[in-house]
């Protein structure tokens, strides 16, 4: 279970004046699923009005409903071959979203899930929070705790002029769980549990939802 309490500590470090992102990474793609464009930037070359925009939209992953739009999903222990998604999200966090080529491979997996008419907008965000260590007394202290350097992912339909819409679904990695990161699970997202475009999100990420086999 996702302890809401966290989601919100992140979100705050989400705002322009308190933006935790270092960069900001996307795709867009046709509605075959092929790549038609990409973009890769550090998050503080944007204007004002577009790390707005774009915060707003990468807060729109740990801002949802918890345990219900954002739920948390193990990855098996063996995950970890050398063409797992669990491998290459902890490239894409590691390398700081800055190796264009780990993207491409991302985007190439994302485009055999997503088909819309219209086209598709993937967009990925690599941010770090300085965790303030907590007193006995539950109040934050200057020290910090450790460094949550993680990644946001979304899923956005296409508006005119390449436009991204709200958010379908998404995923933070790793989880941010008892204010620390853990790598063996993954936030994800659905705007509307159950719909197609989560449900596409679930197998890009190559994780299984409650019922189905979970190997160890």
């Amino acid at each position: 279970m996702i302890n809401r309490e966290d989601m919100l500590e992140l979100t705050r470090r989400m705002t322009v004046k308190r933006n935790c992102f270092a960069r900001i990474a996307g795709a867009y793609l046709d509605e075959e699923g092929y790549i038609d464009g990409t973009f890769n930037q550090h998050f503080l070359n944007l204007t004002s009005s577009e790390r707005d925009k774009n915060i707003k939209l990468a807060k729109a992953v740990p801002f949802a409903e918890t345990n219900v739009q954002l739920k948390e999903y193990p990855y098996r222990r063996q995950d970890m071959t050398d063409d797992s998604m669990r491998k290459l999200l902890l490239s894409l966090n590691q390398s700081e979203l800055k190796n264009d080529a780990l993207l491409e491979m991302f985007y190439e997996e994302a485009g055999k899930y997503f088909h819309e008419s219209g086209g598709c907008a993937v967009y990925m965000f690599y941010g770090g929070y300085d965790i303030p260590r907590k007193g006995t007394d539950g109040a934050s202290q200057w020290e910090s705790e450790e460094i949550y350097d993680f990644l946001v992912g979304i899923v956005c339909s296409l508006e005119e002029d390449y436009e991204p819409g709200e958010p379908e679904c998404g995923f933070l990695y790793p989880a941010f769980r008892n204010r620390s990161s853990d790598s063996r699970f993954i936030n994800v997202f659905q705007a509307v549990p159950g719909a197609a475009a989560g449900q596409g999100l679930m197998e890009l990420l190559g994780i299984k939802q409650a019922g189905e086999s979970q190997g160890q």
